[in-house]
């Protein structure tokens, strides 16, 4: 064979060596192409992965939030519906008057609620009674909702028994509403009698408008809560109201939290894959140029390794740039690859786990991670939820995702979720637990209370329930402020829980309403001996600032099984209690008895009678006279308010007037004895004044120089013949602001007097500081005369410190002739009282001072 000269073989082997080259240079081009897709898809991955999660979780927190608000809808209609009253004036006769008019079932329900729709269908299907956005109209309830009732009615009819109402999403007018229905039934009312026709049905509508859906999605953490346009519907984010989505459909915007992986992740990737294309460029170029020469072809190799290992970096950097850790592990579950984010995420050392178990590092809820890595047919898309611990002692949650190897291993990424876990645990914790205190609120304790009445107690273990309220907590907050009050709250928050045993349950329920459920206690002794230590506990002083504040509690009492057996039961009968025991006094414990539902059944009665008494003209005027003691004349009356009611006859104060100040009565009784007062006293003869006593509540709010000028304008009396009897704690509650509204009556004009002077502890700094033209001795020092040799000069007293002050004095209670004679001879001024005459009717008054006009008073010896 002929050699082949020099240059031909030069040619062959460089022509060979540019093949390899270029062969090799493809292949790892090739390579790093495929890692380069890998990432992407891995990155695309996880940003479908985290926008799904999110969306399944808005989905969730949407649910949530209807199901919140049929829960809200049916407690309100069980409420009124299940309510022997409603069973009264709604069942058995349609009253309007009491429904509309006193407000029991009326516009407040629009007001306060916001249901658009309020109706009563009567036992005939037929619409007996309809309050449209707060007006009482005679729609009827099947036009208005634009649909039949017979579903609704027969569900609701259904559940008069178990006392249950219905829900149900309806359209109306192209917007979705919430319907609640429930019979309307006697409840636990024992003055009731159930009639044999059917019970009637109350239906309250409550209309998702925009706003109403806007607030709802943020109280539960979901952004742009609305009705779902035509558009929308064919996209994800949807949640049907009503069966097939009758009633409409919600829609929202879930987060994207894959826009900023994206965002991040395939930028970089790009540059990265540029990078590798213009290296390749460059080395094909120096390769194809070297490999001319024989001599080049070693440093030709060792630029080719170089570039090798600069894109390896390169792409470790790529890897380490998201915010997973990724690994690999073996067929036998062992770690054979942690990128090096693995160490930045968890704290733990790479080289400590490379070789060992995954699942000495992990854990799951349900088992192994290699169990249930091995599951057969699981989707490979699908996440789970494992535990670890940190270098520090701190227990870490991590979102794994794998997929299997050829080889039998796994591969796959980890995402540490802890604060997202956290965060969904405080939402939780933060649904059942007031936020002020940290102790549970009334979701928790209705469900505490579910499972333990469950267990069914007995009359040796009874459940026992302590229903508290605190006494004295208002002042807090009107004289310190609304934060002095939450420092109060949080402080008997604590020392509640520190006077239970592991296993009982301390709630706050309202504004200072407390409820705790206890199991130890054996007896009703154990019980009382309790309510004292909790009641000292409150007792002893609270320092907020610089201020010792002091307030006590009140506490009713209810145990099951003996009292109920039921939470709601349970609860009422707590509560009727605990109104007993603030009734008795304060400062004390009450155990629930049978005759207390009455009780307030018939509270309730009084109530409502008292503010149709007061709209109806059921209220009279009484006036007692008053007359100078040194020669007999009558120089005034003080006004007495009556009730004289239709069925009970004639009501004294005492009874009613308590009823009017806890209910906010009181207003528009002391607006209605005050002008008919001055009306009255305006035909009486210029001599005569008329005394009006007022209540503390007037001064703080119900615009009482207004209401006077308005009542000195229609009856035109002169200022100076009318005055204001006030008591002493006017001056207790705000004396800045009782000082300013005292002094501009007295510009007016008015009269303004001390009453029932001596039982407070400040009545002489009162005496010097407030604009008073009189004092009033409580009838108490006058009953008492003659129990000691003192009482002569503490009356004498009295009236010394009055005359110095230049005030008219003026006793109370003058019941026999040793009265009048003490007072006449200590000089007292004006007196009243049963012995010089009892409170007479307008008519008998208006006798009396035509009789004594003009003339001295005789007193019988």
């Amino acid at each position: 064979m002929p050699e082949h000269p020099p240059s031909v073989l030069g040619l062959a082997h460089r022509r060979s060596s540019v093949s390899i080259i270029r062969v090799s240079l493809f292949k790892f081009v090739g390579l790093l192409t495929g890692v380069f897709f890998l990432a992407g898809y891995l990155i695309l991955y996880l940003a479908h992965d985290l926008d799904r999660n999110e969306e399944i979780e808005s989905a969730f927190y949407t649910r949530k939030a209807v199901q919140g608000l049929e829960k809200s809808i049916s407690a309100t209609v069980k409420d009124y519906a299940f309510w022997g009253d409603a069973y009264k004036h709604l069942h058995a006769r349609v009253d309007t008057d009491w429904a509309y008019v006193r407000q029991n079932v009326g516009p407040t329900l629009y007001t306060d609620y916001g249901f658009q729709g309020i109706f009563v269908v009567n036992a005939t299907d037929q619409t007996a009674y309809a309050v449209i956005d707060g007006q009482l109209t005679s729609d009827d309830a099947c036009g208005w909702l634009k649909q039949a009732l017979p579903d609704i009615l027969l569900k609701a009819r259904a559940g008069a028994e178990a006392e249950t109402p219905t829900t149900l999403f309806i359209n109306i007018g192209g917007r979705p509403a919430l319907v609640g229905a429930a019979a309307i039934t006697p409840g636990t009312d024992p003055t009731v009698t159930p009639d044999d026709k059917p019970p009637s049905v109350l239906i309250f509508v409550d209309i998702l408008e925009d706003d109403r859906l806007e607030t709802l999605g943020k109280d539960y953490g979901v952004d742009e809560l609305r009705i779902a346009t035509a558009a929308e519907l064919q996209g994800r984010s949807v949640l049907a109201l009503g069966k097939n989505g009758v009633a409409g459909s919600l829609h929202w915007e879930p987060p994207k939290p894959s826009e900023r992986l994206l965002g991040l992740g395939l930028p970089l990737i790009g540059i990265a894959a540029l990078l590798v294309c213009l290296m390749a460029w460059a080395i094909l170029r120096r390769t194809t140029a070297s490999a001319q020469a024989l001599d080049a072809s070693y440093d030709s190799l060792q630029r080719s390794q170089s570039a090798l290992a600069i894109s390896e970096a390169r792409f470790r950097d790529v890897a380490e740039a998201s915010t997973d850790w990724i690994w690999e592990i073996d067929r036998q579950g062992r770690f054979t690859y942690l990128s090096e984010r693995f160490e930045c995420v968890s704290g733990l050392s790479r080289h400590d786990w490379l070789g060992a178990p995954m699942d000495q590092l992990l854990c799951t809820e349900l088992g192994t991670v290699t169990q249930w890595l091995c599951i057969p047919n699981r989707r490979p898309d699908i996440s789970v939820q494992c535990r670890y611990v940190d270098p520090k002692g701190q227990p870490r949650i991590t979102r794994l995702s794998a997929r299997a190897m050829a080889d039998k291993g796994f591969r796959g990424t980890a995402t540490d979720v802890t604060e997202e876990v956290e965060s969904r645990r405080r939402i939780e914790f933060l649904s059942q637990h007031d936020s002020l205190t940290g102790l549970p609120n009334r979701t928790r304790l209705r469900e505490f209370l579910d499972g333990k009445l469950k267990t069914q107690p007995t009359a040796e273990r009874p459940l026992v329930m302590l229903s508290l309220d605190l006494d004295r907590f208002k002042p807090v907050n009107d004289l310190l402020g609304h934060a002095a009050g939450d420092a109060v709250l949080s402080e008997i928050s604590r020392r509640l829980a520190n006077r239970v045993r592991h296993g009982d349950l301390v709630a706050r329920i309202g504004g200072d309403e407390f409820v705790l459920i206890l199991t130890d206690l054996k007896g009703q002794d154990e019980v009382e001996a309790l309510c004292q230590r909790l009641i000292e506990s409150i007792e002893r002083p609270i320092q907020v600032g610089e201020q010792e504040v002091f307030v006590s509690a009140s506490i009713g009492i209810a145990m099951a099984p003996t009292d109920a057996t039921e939470a709601t039961e349970l609860l009422r009968y707590a509560d009727i209690a605990l109104y007993e025991a603030k009734s008795g006094g304060r400062n004390t414990w009450r155990f629930y008895a049978g005759d207390m539902n009455s009780k307030i059944v018939e509270r309730r009665r009084l109530e409502s009678d008292l503010r149709f008494a007061i709209k109806h003209g059921e209220l009279r005027l009484h006036f007692q006279p008053r007359f100078r003691i040194a020669d007999g004349k009558m120089v005034g009356a003080e006004a007495l308010v009556r009730w004289q009611h239709p069925e009970r006859g004639l009501i004294p104060p005492d009874t009613f007037i308590p009823i009017a100040e806890e209910t906010g009565l009181i207003l528009a009784l002391s607006n209605w004895v005050l002008e008919t007062a001055l009306r009255y006293a305006s035909s009486w003869p210029d001599q005569l004044f008329v005394s009006v006593n007022l209540s503390p509540t007037e001064f703080k709010r119900g615009s009482l120089v207004e209401r006077v000028q308005r009542a000195l304008h229609q009856s035109g009396i002169e200022p100076g013949r009318v005055e204001l009897e006030i008591t002493e704690s006017v001056m207790l509650e705000d004396p800045q602001g009782a000082l300013e509204i005292m002094r501009t009556l007295k510009r007016l004009g008015i009269r303004i007097a001390m009453d029932d002077f001596g039982t407070g502890y400040s009545s002489l700094s009162y005496l010097r500081t407030f604009p008073f033209d009189g004092l009033k001795i409580d009838r108490s020092f006058l009953s008492r005369l003659g129990a000691t040799d003192d009482d002569r000069s503490v009356i004498e007293a009295i009236v010394g410190l009055g005359h110095a002050l230049s005030l008219t004095v003026t006793a109370e209670g003058i019941e026999t002739q040793e009265h009048l004679s003490l007072l006449r001879s200590v000089l007292c001024d004006e007196g009243q009282g049963y012995f010089l005459s009892r409170p007479l009717d307008t008519d008998g008054f208006s006798a009396l001072v035509r009789v004594t006009e003009g003339a001295a008073l005789t007193v019988k010896p």
